[in-house]
């Protein structure tokens, strides 16, 4: 037995409950393995919450990302003992994800733990991380450098957001953090290097098709007008990497930075994102994550309390990344 967090909906409702479940229910896979930590996500928080429809099949559970040492394994590339990250592919919406105690997965869809990180490391960076480095990756692969001008992150405040803006300024960019929380302006400047501060009202009103140049490119975890206004004040033959939809899903923007600015919107996406690609995020992340810093831009909870926490992640009221311990707080199998 271990314990999860399920979410049930049936005739007696969308429910979500912390459960003991039998190891014989896991969803069969190439490899089980005990899961050490989880992160507890926006996309999370939504499943949890029933605020959108995240599950594809019942019952579930959520938990987009952990990281957890392999118990067994059919697949040729892993073995019992061995450490593995796994974010994404539809994990915690239609496959079981980590917000428990144990886990099983493809075993395709694991990357090997970096020497240089520990389990609690790896799921303090989890998929916001990764997230943000390939936003990163994105802007350097489209020829953006810290000599063009300052990089935007909006949602700075966040779990995307903050890393974001943490990577951008290790890589020497300048970077103007937007956050509708004016208490966290001494950790997004002191803490995580951003160069100055702009509030978030000044982005989530309908935007004018442009506006000034003030940014040679931009992170955006928002979506919607905030997106919009972001693109109008990106500056000629700027890019915008867009990976999240915290505002909204529409995109309620006129065409004119693209074709009389040339400005690039590129989307970024960690679910289905190639392995390759996933791996060299990884090493980058490795080489350039500290634990001392980690731990300063993260929260650990124990699993019990995942539930609690989903709405205080949608009310904003999370700085940086949640992690879950799922090892101390488990069960021992019976």
């Amino acid at each position: 037995m271990f314990q999860a967090i399920l979410i049930e909906n049936d005739k007696q409702g969308y429910r979500t409950t912390l459960s003991r479940i039998d190891d014989a229910q896991l969803p069969p896979a190439s490899v089980s393995l005990d899961v050490l930590f989880s992160g507890l996500n926006y996309k999370d928080a939504l499943a949890i919450e029933n605020k959108a429809p995240i599950i594809r099949q019942f019952p579930m559970v959520p938990g987009i990302d952990f990281v957890g040492r392999v118990t067994s394994s059919r697949h040729p590339r892993w073995r019992p003992g061995d450490l593995a990250i796994l974010t994404g592919y539809g994990v915690g919406e239609s496959h079981w994800g980590g917000l428990a105690g144990k886990a099983s997965a493809d075993g395709d869809w694991l990357v090997a733990l970096p020497e240089a990180l520990t389990p609690a490391d790896a799921m303090a960076i989890g998929t916001a991380g990764l997230t943000a480095m390939l936003c990163l990756m994105t802007l350097e692969k489209q020829g953006i450098t810290p000599q063009q001008g300052e990089v935007l992150v909006t949602g700075a405040s966040g779990g995307v957001g903050s890393f974001a803006v943490w990577l951008l300024a290790k890589a020497g960019y300048r970077v103007i953090a937007s956050t509708g929380r004016p208490d966290d302006s001494e950790y997004l400047l002191n803490t995580l290097g951003a160069s100055r501060i702009i509030p978030r009202e000044t982005l989530n009103k309908p935007a004018k098709p442009l506006a000034k140049e003030q940014w040679a490119a931009a992170i955006d975890t928002v979506g919607s007008h905030t997106l919009s206004n972001v693109l109008a004040g990106t500056a000629r033959y700027g890019v915008v990497a867009a990976c999240g939809m915290a505002q909204g899903l529409d995109l309620p923007a006129s065409v004119a930075p693209f074709i009389l600015r040339a400005v690039t919107l590129a989307g970024v996406d960690s679910v289905m994102c190639p392995m390759h690609r996933r791996q060299q995020a990884w090493e980058r992340l490795a080489s350039l994550c500290d634990s001392e810093h980690l731990r300063r831009m993260t929260k650990t909870i124990p699993l019990a309390s995942a539930i609690s926490h989903a709405d205080d992640l949608l009310r904003g009221q999370v700085r940086g990344r949640l992690v879950v311990d799922c090892y101390s707080s488990a069960e021992p199998s019976v």
